[in-house]
């Protein structure tokens, strides 16, 4: 039985393609907000993090209301990090609306949730987004996505995929790029004709697969999914058949279903609906809710495995509890099983030793989010470096995660790109290019994505998107090379002091700024050499009873380098490679006399303000034009004598001099180059001689 009045949508594109301002859009257009009613941008991103970071982390659902029909929409993370998301909500969906940008085309993203799409057999509906940016081609976009549902697959019918173009910021939609509409309603009809109505036994057994839980303070654990058949009341009897077949019995003690942006508390709920459930305390991802006289088998929930785990312990840091006030092993532990709860796409477990909670993840990006939840939930802890997670086969042999990375490049930097990822144990697959971009295609070991984005990005000029995800289990590929650079540890418990710092910061980069605490094996900067060494950060200058003949001079520091998580987790490595001026290598490192750009045989130094690990090509020109112009004026002299060839007045490092003759000599105390005659030149050097 077709249920008429209901669309059940899923929203993907890839990263910063405007999902979530779409569904803004659809909000106004249903008359869900008043129309003088103060809406902050972005509604659906109410995590801080989500905001900040520009993401969508969680689904979301909600509902829309257009000509008596209810829409409910399901708004998905992009991220591959966040693909359990993904794979779990789209068992929710009967279409998808399929966002592209107007002027990018699909990107690397759009493939791994579009494929997602495809393989359940959902109706997609193309979505050209951004057609008022400059340089759109919404037509282009339109021909890339055939030829990606070409390339993934997708059947006859879906590859005749309904088309509308839109600006999700201006508010408008259409049905051709230039046709003047300015609302949504046609993106709201195209829906409403071309998503099919849930097809469902309305009559028959209740069944409802669990796709997300949540939690609530006061009612405990709340189960989401799609009812496929039946119709659910409260206080009704069910029986939970859970993944690993184990069954319970349970009492449903509120049905909600979802309107607008939040739930509402109904009776009964219907086939075809999305509900959430409270009274099935132990509800978990893939659970099947069902009828105990007649129960309904359907298929488990496949997710994708965690590829990379790190260890959460208890700080054992001197500086404890002053950052954040939860820093109990108990208390630290506890929230990490309620995540387990919750969090399908992590596994989280004890260690063995009982010493830390080992949790893993999709990558580093996915363990960031939730150790930033944690520290502003007022939870203090330290981690380990992120391991991949290895297996073993039938036959003893190490196998570990083996990624699928594909990179866009412009075509002027992509052998720099194939270069990057064959020194990260990437092989190239395929690749093929067009008039001015480039797509390879790279099997990797997950081991070699860790700071991968940051080499490649130095690489190409932040020109390259890449994206990878989880492919497979292969053999495992032998050591890699790591990190070259040492560490500065802190060598005592103490502040860190500015002529001490100012020392360091010649030997590599410091983590750290005048004033911070630091204490003994502290890590407070990175080496510029191979090895570690032992650091003295609160060293002070001895004073003497006697002033020096020179002033103190004052110290200058370069600002201590800060991470966001990530690159914390990742720590990228130098030199790096900027590309190329005049034919030869541009190169930032750290040496024996600080951070420098070398060009060819030439180096020419940084300033105290340039950090060499953030440097960008065209600041690094600069400085190089800089050397060069000094180098060039140092060589071109002040003034020379026909009558003598051999005799120059130069401007040196410390100042103008004479030179003859293969020897130099200081000029007196007053003397102006540009006034020197020869004879004068020759009294300095005959008096220089005396």
């Amino acid at each position: 039985m077709k249920q008429e009045g209901l669309r059940n949508v899923a929203i993907i594109a890839h990263v910063d393609h405007g999902k979530t301002t779409l569904v803004d859009r659809l909000l106004w257009s249903s008359h869900v907000f008043r129309e003088n009613q103060e809406v902050q941008e972005r509604v659906l991103d109410s995590n801080d993090q989500e905001r900040e970071r520009g993401i969508t982390i969680l689904s979301k659902n909600i509902s829309i209301h257009y000509k008596g029909i209810k829409i409910n929409v399901i708004d998905t993370p992009g991220h591959a990090d966040f693909g359990g998301e993904v794979e779990r909500v789209l068992n929710m969906a009967d279409g998808a609306l399929l966002i592209v940008d107007a002027y990018e085309g699909p990107k690397p993203q759009t493939r791994f949730v579009l494929s997602h799409a495809l393989e359940r057999g959902l109706r997609i509906v193309v979505v050209v987004n951004k057609i008022d940016r400059p340089n759109a081609d919404p037509e282009g976009a339109v021909d890339k996505v055939f030829d990606l549902m070409v390339e993934l697959g997708a059947s006859d019918e879906q590859l005749d995929f309904p088309v509308v173009y839109a600006s999700a910021v201006n508010g408008y939609a259409r049905l051709e790029p230039d046709d003047g509409n300015m609302d949504m309603i046609p993106l709201l009809d195209t829906i409403i004709n071309e998503i099919p109505c849930p097809d469902v036994d309305a009559e028959g057994p209740v069944a409802l697969q669990v796709c997300t839980v949540d939690h609530s303070s006061y009612e405990g654990r709340i189960g989401v999914g799609r009812l496929h058949s039946g119709t659910l009341h409260e206080k009704e009897q069910v029986l939970v058949v859970q993944p690993d077949g184990n069954q319970y019995n349970a009492t449903i003690r509120k049905v909600y279903t979802f309107e607008n942006l939040g739930k509402t508390e109904v009776p009964e709920a219907h086939a075809g609906d999305i509900v959430a459930v409270i009274g099935v305390e132990a509800a978990d991802i893939g659970d099947v809710i069902t009828d105990p006289e007649n129960p309904v088998e359907m298929e488990p929930i496949a997710v994708e495995e965690p590829t990379m785990a790190v260890v959460f312990e208890a700080s054992t840091s001197p500086l404890v509890g002053r950052e954040g006030d939860i820093v109990g092993a108990r208390q630290l532990k506890e929230r990490l099983m309620r995540e387990k709860e919750s969090n399908i796409s992590m596994r989280i477990d004890e260690t063995e030793d009982k010493s830390g909670v080992r949790v893993a993840g999709r990558g580093v990006l996915h363990l960031s989010v939730l150790m930033e939840t944690m520290r502003r939930e007022g939870f203090e802890f330290q981690v380990g470096r992120p391991q991949v997670v290895y297996k073993t086969d039938e036959h003893g042999n190490k196998l570990e995660p083996i990624e699928e990375a594909t990179v866009d490049v412009p075509n002027d930097y992509s052998g720099k790109a194939i270069e990057v990822m064959g020194t990260a144990g990437g092989i190239m697959e395929d690749m093929f290019s067009d008039e001015s971009m480039t797509h390879l295609t790279f099997s990797i070991p997950s081991r070699g994505t860790m700071g991968l984005k940051t080499r490649i990005l130095n690489a190409t000029h932040g020109e390259a998107v890449l994206f990878h995800h989880f492919r497979e289990y292969g053999p495992y590929s032998g050591e890699m090379d790591g990190r070259k650079n040492g560490c500065m540890i802190a060598m005592a418990t103490d502040k860190a002091v500015a002529y001490a710092l100012d020392t360091l910061q010649q030997r590599g980069r410091l983590f750290v700024k005048p004033g911070d605490e630091c204490y003994e094996g502290m890590i407070v900067g990175e080496s510029a050499k191979e090895g570690d060494m032992v650091v003295n950060v609160s060293k002070t200058k001895n004073l003497g009873n006697q002033r020096s003949s020179t002033a103190d001079k004052a110290i200058q520091l370069t600002p201590p380098i800060t991470f966001t998580l990530e690159e914390a987790l990742e720590l990228f490595a130098l030199p790096r490679d900027l590309g190329q001026l005049d034919g030869e290598e541009l190169m930032v490192g750290i040496g024996k006399y600080g951070p420098y750009v070398r060009y060819g045989k030439s180096f020419a130094s940084l300033a105290k303000t340039d950090d060499p690990y953030t440097i960008g090509y065209d600041r690094a020109v600069e400085i190089v034009r800089a050397h060069q112009a000094a180098a060039a004026a140092a060589n071109t002299p002040l003034k020379s004598f026909p009558e003598d060839a051999d005799m120059l007045v130069k401007n040196g490092r410390y100042g103008p001099y004479i030179a003859y003759k293969g020897k130099n000599y200081r000029l007196p105390k007053g003397a102006k180059p540009e006034e020197l005659t020869l004879d004068d030149c020759l009294k300095i050097v005959a008096g220089s001689k005396k």
